[in-house]
């Protein structure tokens, strides 16, 4: 399995997976799937760009993945920014979502006190959660 940074000319990719992982999960992100699958292509032509371009944002993708890939997916994310000399990261994860927050803890991740209400389900909560490196 390999992990690396989204490119910027992979806005169908983008597309894609964030419209499999919307529906998979649902309550796992900060958007519905019903509100994220009507953008159009200029939208994910954005967000690919936002994403991909050298700055403070990152997406990474995990090809030839046959298995589950939380934590080689977030070596890969800590590597990039080790190597941009960051000295801190920070995630947002809804709250609700154990597997996700326990990943991001195992990968060395703590809450902050930021949170956010989920557009998606009122009585979940996204929450930051940050590491030093």
């Amino acid at each position: 399995m390999t992990a690396r940074p989204l490119r910027g000319d992979e806005a169908k990719l983008l597309e894609d997976l964030r419209l499999r992982a919307l529906a998979e999960a649902p309550g796992a992100f900060a958007h519905a799937h019903a509100e994220i699958a009507t953008k159009p292509e200029a939208y994910w032509e954005e967000m690919t760009r936002s994403v991909a371009e050298p700055g403070r944002h990152a997406m990474f993708v995990a090809e030839e993945a046959a298995a589950p890939v939380g934590r080689a997916l977030g070596a890969a994310v800590l590597g990039w920014a080790r190597n941009r000399c960051f000295r801190r990261i920070a995630l947002w994860v809804t709250d609700g979502n154990v597997s996700a927050v326990a990943l991001s803890a195992r990968l060395g991740f703590a809450p902050t006190a930021r949170r956010r209400p989920s557009a998606v389900d009122p009585r979940l909560s996204i929450l930051e959660m940050e590491r030093a490196l």
